[in-house]
């Protein structure tokens, strides 16, 4: 049954307030101790109906208004500017929808889109039912805006005719099917690597092949893949790789390469990846464990039990899980629960599962959300940055593992007193977070650098047509460019 834009507003809402709750509730805590309720009701003297009651019932305007005007005592340190401007927007929303004002299809996707980011912010898990919810929205609006076009163009044949000769466009080369359909989403063009970790997302990017087909491997990417299959597959390579751009740079794409590359495909059936073979001087690939630890999907204070029961806690807690299962997990169990730091065990684990490939992607999202005191499953801030030293430590010394890290880049490369992105980075604690990270990971990291805007163009290119592989394709193209060129 079909949904009104102001119900998906309505739905979105709702999810906020999930998300937000326990949040707001643990931030509070954290400054105010056993005083967070009373000082919270302090504050929200007029929503004394919502604040009698504890956060987790408290409604979605009553969490935003909470956040905006404790924002500098209370979540300054944690978020960023961005961020503060989304609870701004996300109050006028909820205004908005209790006064049952109309949403346009761009309104609510706009909505759906902020109420995404707060989420992923503070790495609650409600970010991705509304990431559901506004792609499906978009393929409603397209659905109804090709109906349109379709309407308004019925009955009127036009038959495309080239112009002194010339082929049309679409017959020199092929745009891929989403993108000639209209099916192609901005939103989708962004790489997710937990979502390709849990099996979901476009095909794209969540199947080897297709992906390879659709990347154009940059001689930077096509480095730090020769460097990682040395690495696991023979003696050489890097233990430690810090991919390090600006917001939007290609760091989680190259993850996304590094995953598949050594997911067990055929290396025959993944375009380019014969040249990293013959490269690196191998013929075959082994079986890698492969480990994914995105920051924004993980929640320090909220711990996740795996199928078989397994309760994990902490970020060492989920690598030990995610590279031997409960078995391995159960090596490091004690320094889960009690949230402290596992030490030489990460070492002994890794040779134990070796060879293997660690990813850790938006790390400064997880660690900024710590607290000095161990007052989250996750552990402290302290204890988080000392295990960082430990696994970086541990990879190197550790056969056949390969750590990669993508961290924010600063405005200005190299330099200490850089600025990055608020973005990615978020607030006080997010930028405390950078600065250990890049202290602790640069002592091994191996150098990386994006793409160039030549690439860049490549890289479009292959993203929205298909390759040309008929000599007619090249002729054709040829003639067109000689065309315009006379």
């Amino acid at each position: 049954m079909a949904i009104t834009n102001h119900e998906r507003v309505g739905k979105a809402l709702e999810f906020v307030r999930a998300g937000l709750a326990p949040f707001v509730e643990r931030e509070f805590k954290n400054l105010y101790k056993d005083r967070a309720l009373a000082e919270a009701q302090r504050l929200m003297t007029s929503e004394r109906l919502d604040a009698r009651r504890p956060f987790s019932a408290w409604d979605a305007a009553v969490l935003l208004r909470l956040m905006w005007d404790s924002w500098n005592e209370v979540f300054r340190p944690t978020l960023g500017q961005a961020e503060r401007t989304l609870v701004s927007e996300l109050r006028d929303v909820r205004n908005r929808w209790a006064h049952q004002e109309p949403f346009s299809g761009d309104d609510a996707d706009r909505a759906l889109d902020s109420a995404e980011r707060l989420l992923s912010a503070v790495s609650a898990p409600q970010a991705d039912e509304v990431r559901k919810m506004k792609m499906e929205l978009r393929r409603t609006i397209f659905d109804e805006q090709a109906r349109t076009e379709k309407r308004r163009t019925a009955g009127t044949a036009i038959e495309s005719q080239g112009t002194n000769g010339l082929k049309p466009w679409r017959e020199v080369v092929s745009p891929h099917k989403d993108v000639a359909s209209g099916r192609y989403q901005q939103a989708e063009f962004a790489a997710d690597l937990w979502q390709v970790h849990m099996g979901e997302g476009t095909d794209e990017y969540k199947k080897p092949v297709e992906f390879f087909r659709r990347t154009y491997l940059t001689e930077s990417l096509k480095a730090l893949l020769v460097g990682a299959v040395r690495r696991l597959a023979s003696d050489g390579g890097d233990p430690v790789v810090q991919l390090q751009t600006n917001f939007g740079g290609g760091k989680t794409h190259s993850m996304l390469a590094l995953y598949h590359l050594f997911g067990g495909a055929t290396p025959g059936d993944l375009l380019g990846i014969d040249v990293v073979m013959k490269d690196a001087g191998v013929t075959k690939l082994p079986a890698v464990k492969r480990v994914v630890l995105v920051g924004n999907k993980i929640s320090p204070g909220n711990p996740v039990t795996k199928p078989d029961g397994t309760v994990v806690r902490t970020l060492w807690g989920e690598l030990a899980y995610q590279i031997g299962g409960k078995k391995a997990f159960e090596r490091i169990e004690a320094d889960d629960e009690k949230a402290t730091n596992p030490g030489d065990a990460l070492r002994e684990l890794l040779n134990e599962h070796r060879p293997c490939l660690i990813l850790i992607d938006e790390w400064v999202a997880y660690a900024r959300q710590l607290h000095d005191q161990s007052d989250l499953p996750g552990g402290s801030f302290e204890t988080h940055f000392t295990f960082a030293q430990a696994l970086t430590e541990a990879a190197k010394a550790a056969q056949h593992c390969l750590l990669v890290i993508s961290l924010p880049a600063s405005d200005t490369a190299g330099s200490p007193h850089a600025v990055a992105d608020d973005v990615e980075v978020g607030g006080e604690r997010g930028r405390a977070s950078l600065a250990r990270l890049r202290n602790v990971i640069g002592r091994l990291e191996s150098s990386w650098t994006p793409a160039t805007a030549e690439e860049g163009f490549e890289i479009v290119r292959r993203r929205l047509f298909e390759p040309m592989v008929d000599q007619a394709q090249f002729v054709a193209r040829d003639t067109v460019a000689r065309a315009f060129y006379d």
